[in-house]
């Protein structure tokens, strides 16, 4: 089950990397309008390009962990998105994370090594 953590942490990185890239997209976006000079300025924008990227790689690689793995066992392990989404907040965009929030991150790490664990020993039983 290690390397169904280790898929797990790619993709989650990728989902994460996704929607941050999408609030880069947005930022630089500017006002809306239905005119063709916004809508060719966002065909431009390299930051909606990433957000593809980065989410059609994580649908690719969720796609091999769905045939691959329990889902049981695999869908649980997103959670690890939320994770990254923080620390991409925290480090890139200067984020301030109260102390609860960390908690709830340790929390979310240890529900993840349980489902790990638990993986692992359901794989020796069978």
């Amino acid at each position: 089950m290690l390397r169904l953590l280790v898929l797990s942490i790619i993709q989650s990185f990728c989902l994460a990397s996704g929607q941050f890239c999408l609030k880069q997209a947005l930022q630089k976006a500017g006002t809306f309008s239905w005119s063709w000079n916004f809508f060719v300025a966002q065909l431009t924008n390299w930051w909606f390009l990433a957000v593809g990227i980065c989410m059609g790689g994580a649908t690719v690689l969720w796609m091999y962990i769905l045939k691959h793995y329990p889902l049981s066992s695999a869908y649980p392990l997103t959670c690890l998105s939320y994770v990254f989404g923080m620390l991409l907040g925290f480090f890139f965009l200067h984020e301030s994370i109260p102390s609860t929030r960390w908690i709830g991150v340790f929390l979310i790490l240890l529900g993840a090594y349980f489902i790990i664990h638990s993986a692992d020993e359901r794989t020796h039983f069978s």
